[in-house]
């Protein structure tokens, strides 16, 4: 069997370690990124520390995954960060914080991910959320930065079409991880969904026949009040 190689970005903690350990148990060898680093251990785990804000990290990056493979069968665009504040107190420096984490660092993963793909074969799963579909109260950086991840990744999928690449965008509720635990939630928290319940889905991606794409799947906690 022929060995697959994946990408994962915000791997230091909650959704992208959850995701990077899944796919290494389906066997792939895994790039996990982050700023912070991992402390997943494993022989198929490749931790790679850079800030993917710059432009520079993420064509040294890149130069890192060549010593081992020019062929990237799975891209998961997982990081991200979240700012509540209402839009008189949304600072300038957090939205554009947003918009660096959410939306550019994706743009420079994606610009030089060219000689990386197989053609008919990678998949490029991006997790977005559901204040990429809908906005919400006291969201206007994060919400700004999910929608224009859309438009980033749907303009990819036009440009691209011709070399038979899987996009698809996961837009999840609330779910329960660190991006969370600085906000006070109160009786919210037990409507979020857990790390599990969203490999549930994941799986779902991963196992799908290659003719079947999940252009964008929303879904969330039974009885979710909050996004």
């Amino acid at each position: 069997m022929t060995q697959r190689f994946a990408l994962v970005t915000g791997t230091s903690r909650g959704l992208g370690e959850a995701q990077a350990q899944y796919l290494i148990e389906q066997g792939y060898v895994v790039f996990g990124v982050s700023r912070s680093g991992s402390t997943l251990s494993h022989e198929n785990y490749i931790d790679i520390e850079a800030d993917l804000r710059e432009e520079g990290a993420v064509e040294s990056m890149y130069e890192t995954i060549r010593q081992m493979t020019e062929e990237l069968h799975l891209v998961v665009l997982n990081a991200g960060i979240l700012t509540l504040d209402s839009i008189f107190e949304t600072s300038t420096l957090d939205f554009r914080n947003n918009l660096d984490t959410n939306v550019l660092a994706p743009f420079h993963i994606l610009k030089h991910l060219a000689d990386f793909i197989v053609e008919n074969e990678t998949h490029i799963i991006t997790i977005s959320s559901l204040a990429g579909k809908k906005a919400f109260p006291n969201m206007a950086a994060y919400s700004a930065s999910k929608f224009a991840l859309e438009g980033l990744v749907q303009t990819c999928r036009e440009e691209w079409n011709d070399l038979g690449i899987r996009f698809s965008t996961l837009y999840p509720g609330a779910i329960d991880t660190g991006l969370w635990h600085d906000i006070e939630l109160g009786d919210d928290q037990h409507y979020m969904m857990s790390i599990d319940d969203f490999l549930f889905v994941f799986d779902t991606l991963i196992k799908s026949p290659p003719n079947v794409q999940f252009h964008s799947l929303v879904f969330g906690h039974r009885d979710g009040v909050i996004l």
